[in-house]
């Protein structure tokens, strides 16, 4: 009787630890026969470490990131009768851009049908963020989001269980492992969540700086180029941005904070970095998507949020969503309050030449603004205001921001590694700049 020949996972790991370039094939299915229980979390682990050793080739990455996309559904919206676009932001500390850019995107004639997460670490994601608005929901079906998008123009929900299983499961074997910071990991997770979902344009936005996972410029690029890499591969039209995050993006590093804030951006009430960036990326989606010239459509999105076009858009979504939409008029009185709002005084004077963002953070996270793991609980009401930014001078003795938490030795100590995490000097520096590269995956 012939002899069937098993597939055995371990050549495929033994084959990546001595830096073999390994076929599509192997790939696809060893990933997939984790997805399904058909490896257990022991070969898993020594194949993601032979990968972050031995590194993945662009082909291996490719064949990685298909297997994690077929491991779940694939989410279609059908015809939403406007051009679609996807933005992603690998992270950072206030960074409230996709808040900004998705109503500002659909006030340009976009659609948005945004899929996020909730977050780890500093402070929470999207949708913790949202979810600070009472009675909004996130647990959106693809048809109901779609029918949202074409009655409003946007929508955020939350990411499917179904979506992309494998990379969920590869990701806290990662965590667990100390296997998280290799470059085609990272982009084969990024972009599998992406290319599940049809839309016309991926907009990527990588963050490079102390309140960011890449800290490094070079870094940031490397990731950049790696995602559009796969873009290319599965024949999606991507764009990618290179940002600063040597400092926070906004003032606000909480939950209902950035909603607050949010809200002042889209009023046009006020200007700076984070306003900066949304506008970038709405104008880039527009010129890609309508042919529009960079100049004009930069001059289109700055008079969204001028004229209350995008405001409006932002109100619709709340509405549409449950939640209430007096917070467009009244944030204070409609978002969670913390009991205590404490002034942050800068305890010396100079030039603030450095920021520690990611001490910022996690002092924020300290006060409950985030998590340490999924399913943990957040406080949407506590955060941290920190309004100085590279290059202002401060004023000993000046009221530079706020402390919002529940009690005031949380207070006082999230007030000192706040005043802590500011580098000031004597002499004037110029603020980073805030792109410092666009990478297009044409």
């Amino acid at each position: 009787m012939r002899r069937v020949s098993r597939w055995d996972p371990r050549d495929v790991i033994a084959a990546k630890r001595d830096g073999a370039a390994l076929d599509p094939e192997a790939i696809e299915r060893f990933v997939l026969a984790y997805a399904h229980g058909d490896v257990g979390d022991g070969p898993a682990a020594a194949f993601l470490m032979a990968a972050v050793v031995r590194g993945l080739d662009a082909r291996e990455t490719l064949a990685m990131t298909r297997a994690m996309i077929a491991s779940g559904d694939l989410v279609t919206f059908g015809d939403l009768g406007r051009h679609s676009v996807d933005k992603h932001s690998t992270g950072g500390v206030a960074d409230g851009v996709t808040l900004v850019f998705t109503p500002l995107a659909a006030a340009l004639g976009l659609a948005v049908a945004k899929l996020s997460g909730r977050g780890l670490g500093h402070t929470g994601g999207t949708l913790d963020k949202l979810e600070a608005i009472p009675g909004l929901h996130t647990d959106l079906e693809p048809a109901a989001i779609a029918d949202q998008v074409r009655s409003v123009g946007c929508a955020v929900a939350a990411q499917s269980p179904n979506l992309v299983p494998a990379d969920g499961a590869l990701y806290a074997l990662r965590d667990a492992t100390a296997t998280v910071p290799s470059i085609p990991l990272i982009a084969a997770s990024v972009m599998a969540k992406k290319l599940a979902v049809s839309t016309e344009l991926i907009l990527l936005d990588v963050k490079a700086g102390s309140g960011a996972f890449m800290r490094t410029p070079e870094d940031a690029r490397a990731l950049a180029e790696a995602c559009l890499e796969l873009a290319r591969g599965d024949g999606r039209p991507a764009s990618a941005a290179v940002t600063d995050m040597s400092q926070p993006l906004g003032d606000a590093v909480g939950n209902a904070l950035d909603i607050a804030e949010t809200v002042e951006v889209l009023r046009g009430e006020v200007r700076g970095r984070l306003r900066e960036l949304s506008v970038a990326f709405a104008a880039r989606a527009l010129g890609h998507l309508h042919g529009v010239a960079i100049d004009d459509a930069t001059a289109r999105a700055e008079a969204a949020l001028d004229d209350g076009s995008a405001l409006d858009r932002f109100r619709a979504m709340i509405q549409a969503q449950g939640g209430d939409p007096r917070v467009v008029e009244d944030p204070s009185g409609v978002l969670p309050r913390a009991p205590l709002r404490i002034p942050l005084i800068a305890d010396r004077g100079g030039v603030l030449t450095a920021v520690a963002a990611d001490r910022i953070g996690s002092a924020s996270g300290a006060l409950g603004a985030g998590r340490l793991r999924k399913g943990d609980p957040i406080d949407p009401a506590v955060g941290i205001v920190v309004h100085p930014k590279i290059g202002d001078r401060v004023e000993e003795g000046e009221t530079i921001g706020e402390i919002h938490a529940r009690t005031e030795e949380d207070a006082d100590e999230a007030a000192g590694r706040t005043l802590a995490a500011l580098t000031l000097g004597p002499d004037p520096v110029p603020p980073p700049p805030l792109i410092l590269d666009w990478l297009d995956g044409a």
